[in-house]
């Protein structure tokens, strides 16, 4: 009798990897021009780091999870998702200690024991980002626009793709809002599935991300987060679409957006390709700006997103990779110093046009003073600075410092990409 493979944990044949490689090639690399770099944390973690930050009452835990007891009777889990792990690794080797906001991108197998289907198994490979030591929203943008900056890399369209966006809230709104969630749901216990009878007990929140077409008919008039946000999460709101406006991104207000993870705090989101159907998300993620506390940490902010490669994959269909070589990019070559909150929002613009054009580009998001931030981009390796004040950017220009030399100079905005590539 031949020994098969796991159901649901497919090979992939030397015919296929071409595009697997150039499609990972094509994701690393846009990783590290935003400036993220690359953590690889084990397989195998202990079970209980899942329940405490993914959640006991999220599917996944209840449910999904390879759950087994070594030799020792310690109960380890296959990872069925990355965030976990790398804030553990986070707070283990003490990252937090280094100041500043910890950039960091991965790509690997996770696990799930669910049901196999098109696009969807029980061993997938996941990329995403973690971006982890502030609050500013300008950096749930750029975790944004860096999505939407894959897909364009690899050739999607954006007519092709929307953004489903939505805040569900801080630690302080969440007791209200599930207390209207149950005041909507109770009168139709009994309509709803099992599994969200058990929800409305647990985390009334998580019915609203149920598939059974009985339970998102009752979820449709459902009460919305973003009717119970408390100022600071409506602010931050607010300007998180602020910056997406200036970028020219567009996003779908989605009332019934929560994602399936119990870490989730305010921005949660989705980017969707209108060509896969019913389970179209090519990516997710938002905040969790009480996960590196939950797991033994410091009061620490992050935000970030996961997507699958084999979905990916799938959305761009059987093609010939291109005959491409990839570089190896260490850090920024660009760094940006916005010298008042008003420039923020030209700083980004400026930064998704240097990363579109190939120059890796960073600016710091931990709030910290312009002399402090200046040492930051000296020691980052970047060997420009740019200064955006008020009075350059109203003549349309930004100050280029070469950080070896000194030397300043004054250049157009229009032509900082010409200007940057002629540096070399």
């Amino acid at each position: 009798m031949r020994v098969e493979a796991v159901r649901g944990m497919p090979d992939i044949l030397p015919e296929e990897t071409p595009l697997w490689q150039y499609v990972e090639a094509e994701v690393r690399e846009a990783f590290a021009i935003y400036g993220y770099r690359e953590i690889r944390t084990p397989i195998v973690e202990r079970a209980e780091l899942f329940s405490r930050g993914v959640g006991e009452a999220t599917d996944i835990v209840h449910k999904e999870m390879y759950v087994f007891p070594d030799k020792k009777g310690q109960l380890l889990a296959l990872r069925p998702e990355a965030t976990a792990s790398v804030v553990r690794a986070y707070i283990e080797h003490g990252l937090h200690a280094r100041g500043g906001v910890a950039k960091l991108y991965y790509l690997g197998p996770m696990f799930r024991y669910e049901k196999p289907q098109k696009g969807r198994k029980r061993q997938f490979h996941q990329y995403g980002v973690e971006a982890i030591g502030s609050l500013d929203p300008a950096l749930d943008a750029e975790v944004i626009d860096l999505a939407w900056y894959i897909m364009e890399r690899l050739g999607l369209r954006r007519e092709g793709l929307f953004l489903r966006l939505n805040s569900i809230g801080c630690p302080e709104d969440r007791p209200r809002y599930r207390e209207a969630l149950r005041e909507h749901f109770v009168p139709h216990r009994e309509r709803l599935c099992p599994d969200c009878q058990r929800r409305l007990e647990e985390n009334p929140l998580r019915i609203l991300d149920c598939k059974v077409p009985t339970c998102q008919e009752i979820a449709r008039d459902a009460p919305r987060s973003v009717d119970y946000l408390c100022e600071g999460c409506r602010a931050h709101f607010r300007e998180l679409l602020g910056y997406l406006d200036a970028l020219g991104l567009a996003y779908e207000m989605d009332p019934k957006l929560v994602r399936g993870l119990d870490y989730y705090t305010r921005t949660v989101f989705e980017l969707a390709s209108r060509d896969l159907g019913a389970q179209d998300a090519l990516l997710g993620g938002g905040r969790y700006d009480g996960l590196v506390e939950a797991l033994g940490g410091p009061p620490t902010p992050g935000v970030g997103f996961a997507g699958g490669l084999e979905r990916l994959i799938l959305v761009l269909g059987v093609r010939e990779p291109p005959d491409k070589c990839f570089r190896l990019i260490h850090g920024p070559d660009v760094y940006l110093l916005p010298v008042g909150e008003g420039e923020k929002i030209e700083a980004l613009r400026i930064l998704a046009q240097l990363r579109r054009a190939g120059i890796p580009s960073d600016m710091d998001y931990a709030g910290r003073s312009l002399r402090k931030r200046l040492q930051a981009a000296a020691r980052s390796g970047a060997r420009c600075a740019l200064f955006l004040g008020e009075e350059e950017l109203s003549r349309g220009e930004v100050k280029a410092r070469d950080l070896a030399s000194g030397e300043e100079e004054y250049v157009p905005v229009g032509e900082l990409v010409d200007y940057l590539k002629r540096r070399g």
